[in-house]
């Protein structure tokens, strides 16, 4: 009881106020430049001309984003190792999953496709979970990872590679060319890579990147 305690009380540190100063934040829709406050939990702070969000202080954000961005590690060992999709066709039966579909592509001579599927549904998800927990979680604590504000620079610049989404829609759509053609069954990979979809969107919606530098900044090396 007292370590879970501990632990509850280490993922509900508020958002800390970073060193020196004055610090300021431009709208990103009209440019207008806010002295930044960090704001209580739950709440967000506005452009005082066009009130868009500037950023948000999410509830229990480290603690939301380390156990998504869990989540999503241990969802990719099912999407990458499980079958994603059966498939007969004149008594053939092949299963794939997205890595496999990712080679066979390349060996096709589509490698421009297979390595856009690899790198964007493969390695990029891979990175920004990975990357997430490895920020996220030390941070719980007050510590800042070996190399962390070089990890987190990199996350957000990978962020709009991430298109987990986009290859789910584009399966779907091939399957309802294909449902009249051949016998499709949903593997246990699908039903994960769904779930991951989902986990990744809420690991990377559950802190505000200025919260973020603003722990880094503050974390003990």
């Amino acid at each position: 009881m007292p370590f879970i305690k501990r632990r509850f009380l280490l993922s509900k540190r508020p958002w800390p106020k970073p060193r020196g100063g004055p610090h300021y934040a431009a709208c990103h829709f009209c440019d207008t430049l806010h002295l930044e406050r960090p704001p209580r939990e739950g709440m967000a702070a506005r452009c005082v001309r066009c009130h868009a969000v500037l950023y948000q202080n999410r509830p229990a954000s480290l603690a939301r984003a380390s156990a998504l961005s869990l989540a999503s590690l241990l969802l990719m060992v099912i999407v990458y190792w499980f079958p994603f999709l059966t498939l007969e066709y004149n008594g053939i039966l092949t299963r794939l999953n997205p890595a496999q579909a990712a080679w066979a592509l390349y060996e096709q001579g589509d490698w421009p496709v297979g390595l856009g599927i690899g790198l964007f549904t493969v390695l990029v998800p891979l990175f920004m979970a990975g990357g997430l927990l490895y920020v996220c979680g030390p941070l719980m604590a007050g510590y800042a990872a070996p190399g962390a504000r070089t990890i987190a620079k990199w996350m957000h610049r990978a962020e709009p590679w991430n298109m987990i989404e986009v290859f789910l829609l584009g399966v779907l759509v091939s399957l309802l060319k294909l449902w009249h053609m051949a016998h499709l069954e949903f593997g246990s990979g699908f039903w994960a890579f769904a779930a991951l979809m989902l986990c990744m969107a809420g690991a990377l919606a559950a802190i505000d990147r200025n919260e973020l530098w603003d722990r880094l900044e503050v974390a003990k090396s």
